[in-house]
């Protein structure tokens, strides 16, 4: 299903085993997978700003109104592919699919302006490729511990008792648990002591479009000692990431590959900055990308038995902003 034994998982846990920081980029199927330590991202023109590494450059305020127009698909043409999940689920040939879309979008910002005037845990601007601006970490190492925290579940934060209302959610919660018990069985492959350190906590994310809450939770565990310094190792176990495929996870890419229909990419990917010690790392949400001269937001959500098709249509809907404010 996915390269076995790739060559830069090699070169990853060599790096990290001699402690030489390093950015990564791990592609949705895992088939590509770029590495640049400190003095290559120099030579590129990869520009990234995590919590705990940045190379940007100082810039200039924004001093233009942002105008920002979305096309998205029709809901008829949405629900080819969710009813391909749905028909899935009802099967038994999965309990949960993130399945996601590219809509058309045009703006008067440059993929560079996005990337300097949003505000997000985890930026990156790749060339004239793409940008995104994602608050959902992958996971952190910090001192051979392991971290990892499922995002699952979002709603407008305008609406009245918008948090209550999504902790309570019937679908958004059973979504939740499943990618929290998937990440603690992940967690457990590369970890020992697993745990659920907090569940179902509320996140406030802000956007020029509307504002929103998402649902997370926080998971952790000692790394096993044949994983400790292994870098390589640990993200060959994990990836793709279960909060952005689905469970079980071999079943569940099929389903994504027959109901999407288009090639998502680095979109929905992981990378992530190991400084020598310590590792940071997200996956590639709110990302557009650029094709020939037009750009696309590809954005999605978790499909369970009890979603909702005009729901699922709206979530995909929402997703489509930058958080320029």
């Amino acid at each position: 299903m996915f390269s076995a034994n790739h060559q830069k998982f090699i070169e990853m846990d060599e790096l990290s085993q001699k402690k030489v920081p390093f950015f990564f980029m791990v592609d949705f199927l895992v088939n590509n997978i770029e590495i640049y330590t400190e003095s290559q991202l120099q030579e590129s023109s990869l520009i990234i700003d995590f919590q705990i590494f940045k190379n940007t450059k100082p810039t200039q305020a924004l001093n233009k109104k942002t105008d920002w127009k979305a096309y998205p698909e029709s809901l008829e043409s949405f629900k080819e592919g969710f009813d391909k999940v749905q028909k899935n689920i009802r099967l038994g040939n999965s309990y949960l699919v993130n399945y996601t879309r590219k809509t058309k979008i045009e703006t008067n910002l440059t993929l560079q302006e996005i990337f300097y005037h949003s505000s997000a845990k985890y930026k990156v601007l790749y060339k004239d490729f793409f940008v995104f601006f994602s608050p959902e970490t992958f996971v952190k190492i910090i001192s051979d511990k392991i971290f990892t925290y499922p995002m699952k579940g979002t709603i407008d934060a305008s609406l009245q008792n918008a948090a209550e209302v999504l902790k309570n959610d019937k679908k958004e919660k059973a979504e939740h648990y499943t990618v929290v018990d998937l990440l603690r069985n992940d967690l457990s492959m590369v970890a020992d002591n697993v745990n659920v350190d907090k569940f179902q906590h509320i996140d406030f994310l802000k956007t020029q479009q509307k504002d929103l809450y998402a649902m997370s939770s926080e998971i952790s565990g000692n790394l096993k000692p044949e994983f400790i310094g292994n870098v390589g190792s640990i993200m060959q176990k994990l990836l793709p990431a279960g909060s952005i495929l689905g469970a079980p996870k071999p079943k569940t890419l099929d389903i994504i590959l027959e109901a999407e229909g288009y090639d998502r990419g680095f979109y929905t990917g992981v990378c992530g900055w190991f400084d020598g010690k310590n590792l940071d790392s997200c996956v590639m949400i709110r990302f557009i990308e650029k094709e020939g001269d037009q750009l696309y937001f590809k954005s999605g959500g978790g499909i369970t038995h009890m979603s909702k098709l005009e729901d699922e249509y709206q979530e995909m809907k929402n997703k489509i902003y930058v958080p320029i404010h």
